[in-house]
């Protein structure tokens, strides 16, 4: 055996063997360290036994800092290119109103856009031998522009209402109050709701004897609600052929609800 070591070749492989050596340990090591580091603490990474599930609900009132309603227009004319020269007549007064009224360009978007052929119904002139059949006969084409418009000032909603339909708006609905920036209102809930698990979770573990470690997992559904009126123009008030024009409607901002519903499990000892 010590034969092998002898001579130069002899000492070729002693280093050889001591570098594999070498290396082997390096490896190990490297492969050790990396096992302890993921094992921060006895027991990590393995799922608690020990739990308890609570649910929490919290609510925040706020009021409303802004209002979205949608209007439309519709022209009905014997050709497209007609009928479309017409409603863009309509929907330009409409939105020249509405910036000379303090609503930025930005915040007047339009949503929907159609064509659409319209048709009559003409039933055939029967006689005593026979009754044909009807046919439909082309009355035109409609188009129908619907917008959507956000208003910053709540205040000025009724008189905007009132404005766009003696401008040519025939359709104006889904007045809605909402929040420009939810995050606070919503964080606001979510708290209360977080705070009011707590509390059941401390009671419960008092009541079991036990004692809370940490969080497990979370969930939340959140929701809004509040005031959502409904507004639509008539189409005999002022502007659209009524002899007086329109009243503003008295428009209620009141205050919108922002609720939210929590489950939170705990890992008790």
């Amino acid at each position: 055996m010590d034969a092998m070591f002898e001579g130069q070749s002899g000492e070729r492989l002693r280093k050889a063997a001591l570098l594999v050596v070498v290396v082997l340990a390096v490896f190990l090591g490297i492969k050790s360290l990396g096992e302890l580091q993921g094992l921060r603490y006895v027991g990590a990474g393995i799922a608690p036994q020990n739990i308890i599930s609570v649910s929490g609900y919290g609510e925040a009132l706020s009021v409303p800092d802004i209002a979205t309603f949608t209007f439309s227009v519709v022209s009905l004319k014997p050709t497209v290119a007609a009928a479309q020269t017409d409603a863009t007549a309509k929907i330009n007064a409409v939105s020249d109103y509405l910036t000379g009224a303090g609503v930025e360009a930005k915040d007047i978007q339009t949503s929907d856009y159609s064509v659409s052929p319209q048709y009559d119904y003409e039933q055939g002139v029967c006689t005593s031998y026979s009754c044909p059949s009807g046919r439909q006969v082309l009355r035109g084409y409609e188009v129908r522009q619907t917008t959507t418009v956000k208003v910053r000032d709540t205040s000025k909603a009724g008189d905007l209402l009132t404005g766009v339909g003696s401008r040519g708006a025939t359709e104006v609905s889904s007045l809605n109050f909402t929040f420009d920036d939810p995050q606070k209102v919503e964080d606001e809930a979510r708290g209360k709701a977080i705070a009011d698990a707590k509390e059941k979770a401390e009671e419960l573990a008092k009541q079991l004897g036990v004692r809370i470690v940490r969080v497990v997992s979370f969930s939340e559904n959140g929701g809004y609600g509040g005031p959502m009126p409904y507004y639509k123009l008539d189409s005999a008030v002022g502007g659209m052929g009524g002899a007086e024009p329109a009243r503003a409607p008295e428009i209620s901002v009141g205050q919108n609800k922002v609720t939210s519903n929590v489950s939170i499990t705990y890992e008790i000892r």
